[in-house]
């Protein structure tokens, strides 16, 4: 202890020192009162009792190491989006220049509200529905939202994983399935299918192959039996993640987070190589400012930053609710947001070096048709061979050469050139056709595979990376339905018998068991549990299947497309509104940051205090301004496969989907209003007074609240942190060693269940 402490200055001198609480909490370890003076409340220090609640906090799974945790982490957060939407909104919203807004809004939102999830879980050791009730019980209905988006996303996001494991076992062929139009026999002659014909066989492939897609979405069509078995394939997969635990998914995570860098790396080397993969980037990459000043990037920026990070979900309090409280949130942080940062840039490396390749094919496709219809209009006489440049060679014609003829036949023909059906094909237009999502995986990228050389192995690859990326992110947005649900109602054994797992409370029924006996019957008592739990997990995943049913039909792929436009935008966005809300302005920033001191052993930046108290709320709350603007500008609707027409039209939700598309917004925030009604008017518990959150395994929690900058005034909590904190005086008189202390021993325990103690009247209480 410092030799100029107060504490220290009663020890050598008999005159009375005025000492506050803080200055003796600052110095003092965690004390558990039972066993101290400060027992005053007359309870016994039941020695088997404590060992047993010390077992309790044994029982929570734990990460095997760090590594394990860091790749959950970034598994999680890296996902599908960082491969096909990323690198789109960057083509979409300036190249390069998007880039700015994408960081600056990473810094501002993305870095503190992850840290602040990562921070609340770890602190609290609990799952989003759990956590949130201890910071807030009124605002109890963000972790029942949480899970319910979990929920939704978890629905549709299985189908693309479903997909990509179709898209996987068809690629174990030569030519891939997709290489080319599929040939009808008509008889005596062969005809290639119209519908191919008139767009691609990348497209053709995806629409009519894998998806059987029909022309609206109110035109069900029955079941894709092949989409509904790779959903089965899809949900076993998740379900056997969820029944292993986090400790042994964990192993599982060294495979499935580092082979997506591999691929992309393979990727970027094979891509680099192949020609005009340096336009693709160059294009990629080539900043266009004045996209910087409007309004609608920043606004697509902040939604891609708030999803890619897995934000509002659960899933992030939910990994962190397994570490020790002394790890180093922080770093953490920092570390992922960042990493999520480089990944998304690479995977945008990688589609541009893809699709500058594709471009340069296509191209070249497009100028020897055109070279195919001018030699047509010379050989009829349409053309006079004058106009055609000398130095032209149409055996070997280059796009430049071909860009000077066109230039030259369009300027004298200039009154009849429509009339000629002459296309440009520059290089340029086909950069700019931007792809994103199914688009980009499933028919631009596969279409680019078709002309690699062994073009099987690298579809191969790319389809298994799409699968690994999909299950990261499915393991974590499942651990945000599971573990909160099983931290908060406690899924064990009773659930489904309706009796109490056996040895429950065994301490209090037989004092004298040892310690052992009880880890053994603790460990029986987990084995029961763990087989209950493989239930709740199977149990989980086949609702789940059955309802997913809804999006394998011949019109899943619009149902797939409302779900993720608007089951989880908003609903999220409130959502973490709301928990920023609740720590910043309810539980009080202070007030966590002394906390968060406490708990990593120094003092986070105050850039994080404003961010939290000011910044954040408000960019936030413009976000979700913007979205409901953008809402009622652009009435909902999706892009259709017309099948005669062989190609896409935009159309409107009809009514009934538009009712379905709201129920799921007002849904998904329901628990909301629902929670803070019940709980306003004690209509149920809060359920906070079932958390136990300690430090070192203490019994007594220092808690400091209304951390003011001349306020030294603290509280001291009890065993149960629901409990209204005792409030001690601003300062005391220490009367020197021999001296009686003002405080007198009551024996009336203050708090819901008994446990704590009682405060007798003081002149400075009484004031």
């Amino acid at each position: 202890m410092p030799k100029n402490s107060k504490v220290t200055q009663r020890e050598h001198s008999n005159e009375h020192v005025t000492e506050s609480v803080a200055d003796l909490l600052a110095h003092e370890e965690p004390v558990d009162y039972k066993r101290s003076v400060l027992n005053v409340a007359g309870e016994t220090w039941d020695k088997q009792k404590d060992a047993e609640e010390d077992l309790d906090s044994e029982n929570r799974p734990a990460w095997n190491s760090k590594l394990q945790y860091i790749l959950a982490q970034i598994g999680y957060s890296v996902g599908l989006g960082n491969v096909w939407r990323f690198p789109y909104l960057c083509q979409k919203n300036g190249g390069g220049a998007y880039l700015v807004p994408y960081l600056v809004l990473l810094i501002i939102i993305g870095l503190p509200l992850f840290f602040l999830e990562l921070a609340v879980g770890q602190r609290i050791r609990r799952g989003s529905i759990g956590v949130w009730n201890y910071v807030c019980p009124r605002l109890g209905g963000i972790g029942f939202a949480s899970c319910l988006v979990c929920l939704f996303v978890g629905l549709y996001y299985n189908v693309i994983i479903g997909w990509s494991i179709f898209y996987f076992f068809k690629s174990f062929q030569y030519p891939l399935p997709w290489n080319e139009c599929p040939i009808i026999n008509n008889g005596t002659t062969a005809i290639v299918e119209a519908e191919c014909e008139k767009s691609s066989a990348t497209t053709y492939f995806w629409y009519r192959e894998a998806l059987d897609i029909s022309n609206s979405i109110s035109e069900s069509g029955g079941l894709n039996w092949k989409m509904t078995v790779c959903l089965l394939t899809a949900w076993s997969i998740v379900c056997l993640a969820m029944i292993k635990g986090i400790q042994s998914s964990g192993k599982v995570l060294y495979f499935s987070s580092l082979f997506p860098y591999v691929v992309l790396v393979c990727f970027l080397v094979r891509g680099l190589l192949l020609r005009g993969a340096i336009d693709g980037i160059l294009h990629m990459f080539t900043p266009k400012l004045d996209k910087m000043l409007d309004p609608q990037v920043w606004r697509e920026a902040a939604t891609q930053v708030f999803f890619a990070l897995g934000l509002g979900f659960g899933g992030v309090i939910a990994f962190s609710s397994y570490n020790k409280q002394d790890n180093n949130c922080h770093f953490d942080a920092v570390l992922v947001s960042f990493i999520n940062f480089f990944t998304s840039v690479l995977a945008t490396l990688v589609v541009f070096a893809v699709l500058g390749f594709k471009a340069n094919i296509m191209n070249e496709k497009c100028v020897v048709e055109n070279a195919e219809k001018i030699l047509g209009y010379l050989n009829t006489k349409v053309l006079s061979h004058d106009l055609i440049p000398p130095h032209v060679n149409f055996s070997h014609l280059t796009a430049k050469d071909y860009s000077e003829m066109y230039k030259v036949i369009m300027t004298v023909k200039e009154n009849h050139f429509k009339e000629l059906s002459l296309d440009a094909c520059l290089l340029e237009d086909e950069l700019n056709k931007s792809v994103q999502g199914t688009g980009l995986a499933f028919i631009a990228f596969t279409e680019a595979m078709t002309h690699f050389p062994a073009s099987p192995f690298w579809s191969v690859m790319f389809f298994l990376m799409l699968i690994n990326l999909g299950l990261g992110s499915m393991i974590g947005t499942m651990a945000g339905i599971s573990t909160p649900i099983i931290d908060t109602f406690k899924v064990r054994k009773e659930a489904f018998t309706g009796s109490p797992p056996a040895g429950l409370n065994i301490s209090r029924r037989i004092p004298q068991l040892s310690t052992y006996t009880i880890r053994r019957t603790r460990r029986k008592q987990q084995e029961n549990a763990d087989r209950d739990l493989v239930l709740f997990a199977v149990g989980c995943c086949i609702f789940a299947f059955l309802v997913g049913l809804i999006f394998v039909q011949r019109s899943g792929n619009y149902f797939v497309t409302m779900f993720d436009d608007y089951s989880a935008t908003l609903p999220l966005t409130v959502v973490v509104i709301l928990e920023n809300i609740a720590v910043a302005w309810i539980y009080g920033t202070k007030k966590f940051m002394q906390e968060l001191t406490e708990m990593l052993g120094f003092r986070p930046s105050r850039f994080y205090y404003y961010t939290w108290k000011y910044i954040s709320p408000i960019c936030m709350a413009v976000l979700m301004t913007a979205s409901i603007i953008q809402l009622g500008v652009n009435p909902p609707g999706y892009s259709a496969w017309i099948k005669e027409e062989a190609s896409e039209k935009f159309l409107y939700y009809p009514t009934w989907a538009m009712a379905i598309l709201i129920s799921l917004i007002i849904l998904a925030t329901l628990p909301l209003p629902v929670v803070f009604i019940l709980r306003q008017f004690h209509l149920v518990s809060d359920g906070s007074n079932a958390l136990s959150v300690t430090y070192k395994k203490g019994r007594m929690m220092k808690d400091i609240s209304n951390l003011e900058d001349n306020d030294e005034t603290r509280f001291i909590l009890s065993k149960v942190p629901s409990e209204t904190p005792s409030p001690m005086p601003t300062h005391r008189s220490y009367l020197g060693p021999g001296s009686s202390s003002p405080m007198e021993m009551n024996s009336t325990p203050n708090g819901r269940y008994g446990s704590g103690y009682h405060l007798a009247s003081t002149p400075e209480s009484e004031l």
